[in-house]
C-alpha cells in the first residue's frame, strides 16, 4: 500500500501533508466543506504507507486523507480516532502542536 507524501517548510516549522495514493488530484464537497486533494500540497514522494507512518510519528504538523493513512495512524497511535473529520466519508486529520 502506498501514499503521497510532501514535506512542507517555512521558517523553522514542517508540515507533513499525506494522502492515499488513489486520491490524488481529486475535490470532495459535502455541503459547505471541501477537500482539494492537489499534486501541488500532496503530491511529492510516492511511499510505502510505513514509510510515511514514520516520517510522520516525528511530526509536530500534518496534514492527512485517506481511509488507509487515517487507519493507521491511529492504529499507531499517532491520531485518536476522535481526530478525524470525514467529508463526503473521505477521512481526514490535521495535527498542530503549539
Amino acid at each position: 500500500m502506498k501514499v503521497y507524501l510532501k514535506i512542507h517548510r517555512r521558517s523553522d516549522i514542517e508540515t507533513i501533508a499525506c494522502c492515499d495514493e488513489a486520491l490524488l488530484n481529486q475535490v470532495f464537497t459535502e455541503g459547505n466543506l471541501r477537500i482539494e486533494i492537489s499534486s501541488t500540497f500532496f503530491g511529492r514522494d510516492l511511499l510505502a504507507i510505513d514509510t510515511a507512518i514514520e516520517i510522520l510519528r516525528g511530526a509536530s504538523y500534518f496534514n492527512i486523507v485517506g481511509e488507509n493513512i487515517t487507519n493507521l495512524a491511529i492504529a499507531q497511535k499517532i491520531l485518536p480516532r476522535e481526530g478525524v473529520r470525514k467529508i463526503n466519508n473521505i477521512p481526514m486529520a490535521m495535527k498542530m502542536m503549539f
